[in-house]
């Protein structure tokens, strides 16, 4: 993948992210877009009360990846770097 359509892809996740944040900041949680790596998975960071929440992965999950993954379906998954 070419650094100009990596720099796009991260874009368009982060676009993505920033959609999703406020559902989290309701909940006193946030979320830190980190990297997307060579296969293409996002890694992010939970922080607030989504870092501690037993329910984290399944809000990672159901929430954050299909967004991501629905708009962006050449992304593999978005995984959590302190879970």
């Amino acid at each position: 993948m070419s650094e100009t359509s990596k720099a796009e892809l991260r874009e368009k996740v982060e676009n993505i992210i920033d959609q999703v944040r406020p559902y989290l900041q309701q909940d006193g949680g946030d979320i830190k877009f980190i990297e997307i790596t060579d296969d293409n998975v996002v890694n992010v960071e939970l922080m607030g009360a989504c870092g501690a929440c037993p329910y984290s992965t399944m809000t990672l999950k159901n929430g954050v990846e299909s967004a991501v993954k629905k708009a962006l379906p050449e992304i593999k998954s978005v995984e959590a770097i302190n879970l």
